[in-house]
């Protein structure tokens, strides 16, 4: 499948690891509303391309992974057009954490407002020690809008989420890997090879039991813990019937690496 846009790059690397990068340096990297509909629909044909089995996002440059808003655009909009546009956001960035694949964000540089509720609906955030990750929408009179009130309190915290959201301050990458909003911290050289090797770990695994695992937690975080584990036993039950579980267990039962097939 080909991926031609304006503001995005896309690289599909040998073994499905597909490479997004939001490709503004000039402006930080910043979410125009046409790098959100490109994201659209870079997400949508990924989750039909068999050849993409994992996605990394990252922002083009040394300085931002994607430092927020295009604020020009975002001074113009009225307030009907403004709920639009964050439940749109919300929609996109719905799209990314319900991919069915796994999606690490590369958080090279600032990733502010917009960009840090982009690297939250990632399943994992990789850092690079320049990394600073914060939610400044309250300085501008503001709040977040593509869903960071919701994913950040459910990631580090309610009290921890709501200083950062409240403050408007950044935390620094030593911070944020405190208090796990990123899973890991890495020289800037070495952001992308790190966040590579630890999606090829996980695209080693049975594609299918990546997908419902991705999906047990997506799902139960927005219920109640028995009708979520009804939802895990239910996911558990299906893939008990899968090729690639009759696969796993023989080969485990063999002393071989499986030869996973996705069925």
């Amino acid at each position: 499948m080909a991926y031609e846009f304006e503001t995005l790059k896309v690289e599909v690397k040998d073994g499905g690891v597909a490479v997004l990068t939001v490709n503004r340096p000039d402006k930080l990297n910043a979410l125009s509303s046409v790098v959100m509909r490109e994201l659209e629909a870079a997400f949508a044909a990924f989750r039909e391309d068999a050849a993409v089995r994992g996605v990394i996002v990252t922002g083009a440059g040394a300085k931002a992974f994607v430092a927020g808003a295009d604020i020009g655009e975002l001074a113009t909009q009225t307030s009907l057009q403004g709920r639009d546009i964050a439940r749109k956001g919300q929609g996109i960035f719905d799209r990314v954490e319900n991919l069915g694949k796994p999606v690490i964000a590369a958080v090279n540089g600032f990733a502010l407002g917009g960009g840090c509720e982009l690297a939250l609906a990632c399943h994992v955030r990789v850092a690079s020690e320049n990394a600073k990750i914060g939610t400044p929408e309250v300085k501008l009179g503001l709040i977040c809008g593509y869903g960071g009130t919701q994913r950040l309190p459910r990631l580090v915290g309610r009290g921890r989420a709501l200083e950062i959201l409240l403050t408007g301050d950044p935390v620094d990458a030593a911070e944020a890997y405190r208090i796990g909003l990123v899973n890991k911290v890495v020289p800037q050289d070495k952001l992308l090879e790190e966040s590579e090797a630890l999606l090829r770990k996980m695209l080693g695994n049975g594609p299918v039991a990546l997908r419902y695992t991705l999906d047990a937690v997506n799902a139960g975080l927005g219920m109640t813990l028995a009708d979520g584990q009804d939802h895990e036993a239910t996911l558990f039950g299906v893939l008990c019937a899968t090729d690639d579980k009759r696969e796993g267990t023989q080969a485990f039962l063999e002393k071989r690496k499986a030869a996973f097939s996705g069925k």
